[in-house]
């Protein structure tokens, strides 16, 4: 056999045997690439993603589209092949796997936590747009979670509304724990609730629950040894004046709070908000309209771009990542609360884009 075809089989075969390494070497990353964003301000399933109902609403044009990320699964095994081709590939990111599932979380544990954030931002987002907006909404600490045989097991419920706590009253979850543990463990608190059950009626009916009733609780020491507990973890539930439904399936986490009260906010006030422009954007919200930061954003630039945005409100707290790799063709515009986003869409509808706060890479 000639040696130059003698060389070229054996690396041939090198390669092949390489090639078969990579693909069976398992390496501990996973994928983040650019999801499917969707118009809050239109359909999503066959209905509308924002339904309002019991208060005038208003034709809407134009997209404010909310942006999503796709993460490989927990159990998802990347080889080296894979790992690399990602690291290549301009519109993925490779990250360890860890990023996405710490402690060893499964995926079933990560979907769920991405549900119970999706619901706590819609929540949060319709408190928000209503608050943007001077419509009253009642705010009121309710016991969250209890937890399994912990002292408040069978005495407080999920959903009871907390009045007080040894006869001071409540108007922050944070106000039950700093009461709580002002005792030491072995005595007892005194919670002042309306049932889970009336509140809900009353709720239901449009109204503040009101009747109350008080029940005993001993607290026990916590797992640290450093407090007094009773096991249950206080939040924050709303009164609404009307109702206003979010139908969005198959997506999780807290990332589109911002783009929801926005879109509620548009349909509720005359005019378009974007004036006809596509809008895109993500970022946390909090009840008092503060928008937070999120992950994946530089796929999200991707995912808007490809779906044909040409703004995107982009988290304060974002600013510098976003803009160090933007897309051709779209705008980041800086937001820090609600307001600082409406100001900004008023100036994007008025076509007053020169003063639109801009993200600096440094």
């Amino acid at each position: 056999m000639p040696r130059r075809t003698a060389t070229m089989l054996a690396s041939t075969l090198v390669l092949i045997a390489l090639l078969c390494v990579g693909v069976l070497m398992k390496v501990p990353y996973s994928e983040m690439s650019p999801g499917p964003t969707v118009n809050t301000l239109g359909d999503a399933g066959g209905e509308p993603v924002l339904q309002i109902s019991g208060h005038k609403t208003y034709p809407t044009s134009g997209n404010l589209n909310m942006t999503t990320v796709r993460v490989t699964g927990a159990d998802y095994n990347m080889n080296i092949v894979e790992a690399v081709y990602g690291w290549l590939a301009h519109d993925d990111v490779v990250v360890p796997h860890d990023t996405l599932y710490p402690d060893g979380k499964t995926e079933e544990q990560s979907t769920q936590e991405n549900a119970e954030e999706f619901s706590q931002s819609q929540e949060s987002a319709k408190v928000a747009a209503l608050r943007e907006l001077d419509i009253p909404v009642a705010s009121r600490v309710i016991v969250s979670s209890v937890l399994k045989d912990s002292p408040s097991e069978g005495t407080l419920h999920a959903g009871d509304v907390i009045r007080a706590v040894d006869g001071s009253a409540v108007r922050a979850p944070e106000d039950v724990a700093k009461f709580v543990t002002k005792h030491k463990p072995g005595q007892d608190v005194v919670f002042t609730i309306v049932p889970a059950a009336e509140a809900k009626a009353a709720e239901k009916a449009g109204k503040e629950p009101t009747a109350t009733k008080k029940v005993t609780v001993t607290t026990e020491e916590s797992v640290e040894g450093d407090r007094a507990v009773v096991g249950i973890q206080a939040g924050t539930d709303h009164t609404f004046p009307f109702t206003v439904d979010i139908k969005l399936a198959d997506v999780g986490g807290p990332s589109a709070g911002l783009m929801f009260a926005l879109g509620i906010v548009d349909k509720l006030t005359p005019g378009a908000l974007t004036g006809g422009k596509f809008v895109a954007g993500t970022g946390t919200i909090d009840d008092g309209g503060k928008v937070g930061p999120i992950g994946g954003i530089e796929m999200k630039l991707v995912g808007a771009r490809g779906a044909g945005a040409e703004y995107f409100l982009t988290p304060d707290e974002n600013c510098a990542a976003a803009a160090s790799d933007i897309p051709s063709g779209l705008t980041l515009v800086r937001v820090k609360t609600i307001a600082d986003a409406k100001k900004s869409l008023d100036k994007i509808r008025a076509g007053d884009t020169a003063g639109l706060p801009s993200c600096s890479a440094s």
